[in-house]
């Protein structure tokens, strides 16, 4: 896990101001440390196993790039704050790359048209600040 784990900083800490702008949410800060997100992770790591959010890493096709990472939250979570009738919180953020080469509106689409043929949901909430068109 710490090898994801720096991997994963390494794309959080290099997009803090785009994540910032397109995900609403305080997350992440400056002061985030490689310690911070290891204990993150291992949060979401737990989340998991009780069933409580999904999250994937968005790589490129030859596995060689981290482009970005989704997150699915069931929305009765006290800290989920889905309107009423939304069956599950979907968000997404892109590192600044992958933002600057234009790419954030194709994985917001292609998540939106993933959700909508692959899963089971009647009313998903895109819980992102910036949804492209």
């Amino acid at each position: 896990m710490y090898k994801d784990a720096e991997i994963d900083y390494m794309a959080v800490m290099s997009s803090i101001d785009t994540i910032n702008e397109i995900r609403n949410d305080s997350w992440p800060t400056k002061e985030l440390t490689l310690e911070d997100n290891q204990i993150d992770l291992g949060w979401h790591q737990r989340e998991f196993e009780f069933h409580q959010s999904f999250s994937y890493i968005v790589w490129t096709k030859d596995l060689s790039e981290y482009l970005g990472c989704v997150y699915f939250y069931r929305t009765e979570l006290p800290w989920i704050k889905a309107p009423d009738g939304a069956d599950v919180d979907i968000s997404v953020w892109v590192t600044k790359k992958t933002y600057d080469n234009g790419l954030y509106p194709i994985i917001f689409n292609c998540l939106r048209s993933w959700v909508e043929n692959g899963w089971p949901f009647k009313t998903p909430y895109y819980s992102n600040k910036k949804i492209p068109d």
